[in-house]
């Protein structure tokens, strides 16, 4: 890969890393790979072959372009999905609500529809 490409995926590959909370770690394990090879793509001592590329893709749920190409001074689309756009943005306009939503990440997935009666009911939109 040119120079210039390898520094633009360093670059990315942190910015994305730290944009989703994800470690070089969680990277590694989610390709099989190990966390050295991470570091060293993290580094911008190495880059990827691109099948590597397109799970890492997948990983973040972004294009190649969010890894490939050079996003200095533009905003980046953070929000691939219409749906996570419009929940981020009802959250930034309501932060008294962010407080719900960071506790219901650590619902186990079994209580999820048990939590969401409860919230049903307390909202008088009680469905039983």
């Amino acid at each position: 890969m040119p120079e210039d490409i390898q520094k633009i995926f360093t670059q990315n590959l942190n910015r994305l890393l730290s944009s989703h909370g994800k470690t070089q770690l969680d990277l590694a394990k989610y390709l099989e790979v190990s966390n050295t090879t991470v570091n060293n793509w993290s580094k911008g001592y190495n880059t990827p072959r691109m099948d590597k590329i397109d799970r890492i893709c997948k990983f973040f749920g972004v294009t190649r372009e969010n890894l490939l190409k050079d996003h200095c001074g533009e905003e980046p689309d953070y929000y691939m999905d219409e749906d996570a756009r419009d929940m981020a943005e009802f959250l930034f306009k309501n932060p008294k609500y962010k407080v719900l939503f960071d506790a219901s990440r650590k619902v186990k997935a079994e209580d999820i529809e048990f939590v969401k009666k409860m919230i049903n009911r307390m909202s008088g939109d009680d469905e039983s």
